[in-house]
């Protein structure tokens, strides 16, 4: 038996009592967002800290001003060999609405759901289970080996699901400990039950709200109607500007740094057959919006986008009001992919706003935030090596893939630590995650063990 079989095999022997301390965990009330779980926040850190001191882990406790960071640090087999860090949380959302639960939430069970062995509690799949394949393909590793094959520094953080407010300057003050060759993150969901995926993009994003000003006071639209200017008319024009008739931004400048996907990953999200009226059917449209000719995978992972997510003003109550607003307002976000610069599209955004603005309004604006997109090259070495492993473990090839969203610790990690990142998780969309009943299917469990072992492997080899 090879090395790597003898340590997967191992992994398969484990898994009782991977699952008895995956349940310890879960039992654990860790609500980060609740002052009241606090204590509970404080043990689950410490239950994890006593698990890798048990693995030979320099591991420890790092109080914050909120909840407490664990950071964990192992050699590999050789002084030489590469340095990972690894991030996941163990904080969990509240449990609300407790009567929808069919299981006690912090009572993790073991039952049959579609035909399939389902793990149930709350933290089962985000992200005590998924943080916990890492761990126990470290336990198996250590188990055969007695090393493991590449450094490792662990970080779980308590306040993901509350919003992270002690991350930042947690990095910033810890930043040459924690930096290491690349970052893995777990935080993450397969393409389906038999197809795992490796995230290689996440887009950025600027908010901005605008709001533009006429006259000092609301008036009536019977009597200045035709004469004063209307802000809503105003701000409808310049939002309505923000789309050509085929879809691209029409900001200067907003495509700048854009690369388009290459055509191999394009044929292999192809592959994955998700039409545009499955994607859209299930709420209730069919065409996408967005540039045309482009496929909805290729329009909510790979290009930026300009929304408008809510506009306000005028009179919207109950019945009827002949008014003309003094003034209106909305909220417009961007989502950036590449290296299109956060600073440069809002910059971008105000200039032309200020020049669609007639003689007698004003606008003001708020920023809402603005972070870079992030990219791990298609040709990333880290990339390859990971796809491979797991496409190893897996009845289909592993994929690469984009997220529309952002995860913000990634991009902490590329901008404080100078590190790239590869999000490599084993969800399932169908797990309900923040939701009651959440759930992580035991082969997710299981395999995502496998799964681990077999990228540490390869990462290091």
């Amino acid at each position: 038996m090879s090395d790597l079989s003898a340590v997967l095999d191992r992994a398969d022997k484990n898994l009782p009592g991977s699952l008895e301390r995956l349940f310890e965990l879960v039992r654990i009330k860790s609500i980060s967002t609740d002052p009241a779980y606090a204590g509970e926040c404080r043990r689950a850190a410490e239950w994890l800290v006593k698990e890798l001191q048990g693995l030979g882990f320099d591991a420890s406790v790092r109080d914050t001003p909120g909840h407490p960071m664990v950071v964990a640090h192992h050699a590999g087999a050789s002084a030489d060999a590469p340095h990972a860090l690894f991030y996941g949380h163990y904080d969990v959302q509240p449990v609300d609405p407790l009567a929808l639960w069919e299981t006690d939430p912090f009572e993790p069970t073991i039952r049959q759901e579609d035909g399939r062995d389902v793990i149930t509690g709350r933290g089962t799949s985000d992200d005590k289970g998924q943080l916990l394949t890492f761990v126990e393909a470290c336990r198996a590793y250590k188990e055969v080996k007695g090393a493991l094959p590449a450094r490792i520094t662990i970080l779980f953080e308590g306040e993901e699901e509350s919003g992270s407010p002690s991350l930042k300057p947690f990095l910033e003050a810890h930043k040459e400990e924690l930096k290491a060759d690349f970052a893995l993150v777990c935080d993450t969901s397969m393409w389906n039950r038999e197809t795992p995926a490796i995230s290689a993009g996440l887009r950025g994003l600027v908010g901005e709200e605008i709001v533009v000003k006429a006259a000092k006071r609301d008036l009536h639209s019977g009597y200045y109607g035709g004469a004063a200017a209307n802000p809503i008319h105003v701000l409808a024009r310049i939002l309505a500007g923000l789309h050509d008739e085929t879809g691209r931004v029409t900001l200067p400048g907003f495509y700048d740094g854009v690369e388009e996907t290459p055509e191999d990953i394009k044929a292999m999200w192809q592959t994955l057959g998700l039409t545009d009226e499955a994607f859209l059917g299930e709420i209730g449209l069919s065409r996408p919006s967005g540039e045309k000719g482009r496929s909805v995978l290729e329009l909510t992972w790979a290009r930026p986008t300009a929304e408008v997510n809510g506009i306000e003003g005028g009179y919207t109550g109950e019945g009827f009001k002949t008014v003309i607003a003094a003034q209106a307002s909305a909220k417009v976000s961007f989502r950036l992919v590449g290296k299109q610069d956060p600073n440069a599209i809002r910059e971008s955004f105000r200039a032309y706003v200020r020049a669609r603005l007639p003689e007698d309004c004003s606008v003001e604006f708020h920023a809402h935030g603005g972070s870079p997109a992030i990219q791990l090259p298609y040709d990333s070495a880290l990339l390859a090596k990971a796809k491979e492993a797991l496409s190893a473990e897996w009845p289909k090839p592993a994929v690469v893939i984009g997220m529309g969203g952002s995860i913000p610790i990634v991009g902490d990690f590329q901008k404080m630590l100078g590190m790239e990142s590869m999000l490599t998780g084993f969800a399932l969309s169908d797990d309900r995650i923040h939701s009651p009943n959440e759930k992580y299917d035991l082969n997710s469990y299981h395999r995502g063990i496998r799964s681990w072992i077999r990228i540490l492997d390869r990462l290091a080899g």
